[in-house]
């Protein structure tokens, strides 16, 4: 039977540090820079930028404001295409929508579900400004081919690694290769503090272009009550930062657990005929997992609908989804286009990316990560359960 790990894991560190910031009586970090690095929130920054072995890091309000401030530090905006990953979460879209740009759809790599290189050579056009991709469930892009292409076309590259805490690249970090990564800190995602995100960059002009972004306009060593851009208020709070340290230092330990336990599961699986792990690819050195995504084939069940299959998985005891559902296009915000139109002049209606289709209406079936925090024996109980399904799979 499968032991349910609880999640987020906390305890006392959580509860003193927290603690610690409640009775000092400053709740925000302060307005300086110098105030800011000095924060408990700034000790947080300077180990989660030593944690993915990069210049900077700057906490913000959660992960799409990250994806914003990022953005617009790379200089988007009017008039510009972002191409953007056909399937992840909303916010990655509508972020572009939001520093009045347009999102591109791409469609997906069948085997790994991450942005198709060739799909976005193919969407880029004169218009074409930066690359915002997403390492879904975890799993990184091909950050090769990627780069490649962003330095041949001179595009800005933004990673977004909400699903990718501590995943690797070639023993890089995803979110140091691009010219920036975003973070979120949502209550499901792997590091958490209920809500809050982080931008992470090599680049000092960037990091000081996303720290006006999120501080209402203000420039370092400039006066505080004068603001120089039109920005928004995207700072975290100490209470979050003081909660995202301690997370932080346990999830060293648990990224290691979930890397191990997913590398397990994926081989099992290999012996189970209609149901895969994503392709494997030997340039990825670390899974810091979001989603365990599997690729349901319903003709080695009995043509058993992939809804059917997820059903009789959650009846096993087995938590399991679809992860979003449909790809971001199909939502009503683009397929209605409740957007401004001028800015944004695209048809989304005409969209099309058939691999990114096939995968949310049939194949793509998602295990939540804190199912890789659990042990040898909860991983072989999921395998267990498709195991029974696929034996009983004409009678259900």
């Amino acid at each position: 039977m499968l032991k349910k790990t609880k999640f987020p894991i906390f305890g006392s560190a959580e509860e003193k540090l927290v603690l610690r910031v409640l009775k000092s009586g400053k709740w925000w970090r302060g307005g300086t820079l110098k105030e800011m690095q000095d924060s408990i929130t700034g000790q947080f920054e300077r180990e989660y930028a030593k944690f993915n072995k990069v210049k900077y890091c700057l906490a913000v309000s959660n992960g799409t404001t990250a994806l914003e401030v990022a953005l617009k530090a790379a200089g988007i905006g009017l008039g510009d295409e972002v191409l953007v990953p056909s399937i992840s979460f909303v916010v990655t879209a509508t972020a572009p929508l939001l520093v009045n740009a347009t999102p591109i759809f791409v469609d997906i790599d069948p085997e790994t579900y991450q942005m198709d290189p060739d799909d976005i050579e193919r969407k880029i056009t004169k218009k074409t400004k930066a690359i915002c991709l997403v390492h879904y469930g975890g799993y990184p892009a091909d950050m090769d081919r990627i780069m490649e292409i962003a330095r041949k076309h001179k595009l800005k590259v933004i990673e977004d690694c909400a699903h990718a805490h501590g995943s690797e690249w070639r023993g890089r970090k995803v979110g140091s290769i691009g010219n920036a990564g975003t973070f979120s800190f949502q209550m499901s995602k792997s590091i958490t503090s209920g809500e809050g995100g982080a931008v992470i960059t090599n680049s000092k002009e960037m990091f000081y272009m996303c720290y006006s972004y999120h501080h209402i306009g203000r420039l370092e060593h400039k006066g505080f009550y004068d603001f120089y851009l039109p920005a928004w208020n995207y700072r975290i709070t100490e209470f979050q930062g003081a909660i995202l340290l301690c997370q932080l230092r346990r999830y060293k330990n648990q990224l290691e657990i979930k890397h191990l336990n997913g590398e397990y599961l994926a081989n099992k699986l290999l012996n189970i005929r209609g149901i895969k792990p994503l392709k494997r690819d030997p340039r990825i050195t670390k899974r810091g997992y979001y989603f365990f995504i599997m690729r349901y084939d319903s003709k080695y069940f009995n043509n058993l609908p992939r809804e059917k299959f997820i059903e009789a998985l959650r009846k096993e005891g087995i938590p399991c989804g679809h992860a979003y559902g449909k790809p971001i296009y199909k939502y009503p915000l683009f397929q209605e286009r409740n957007f401004d139109k001028k800015i944004c002049p695209q048809d989304y209606k005409k969209v099309k990316c058939p691999n990114a289709e096939y995968a949310c209406e049939n194949e793509q079936v998602s295990l939540s990560h804190t199912l890789l925090l659990g042990s040898k024996k909860d991983i072989d109980s999921i395998v267990d359960a498709i195991v029974r399904i696929q034996k009983r799979s004409s009678r259900i």
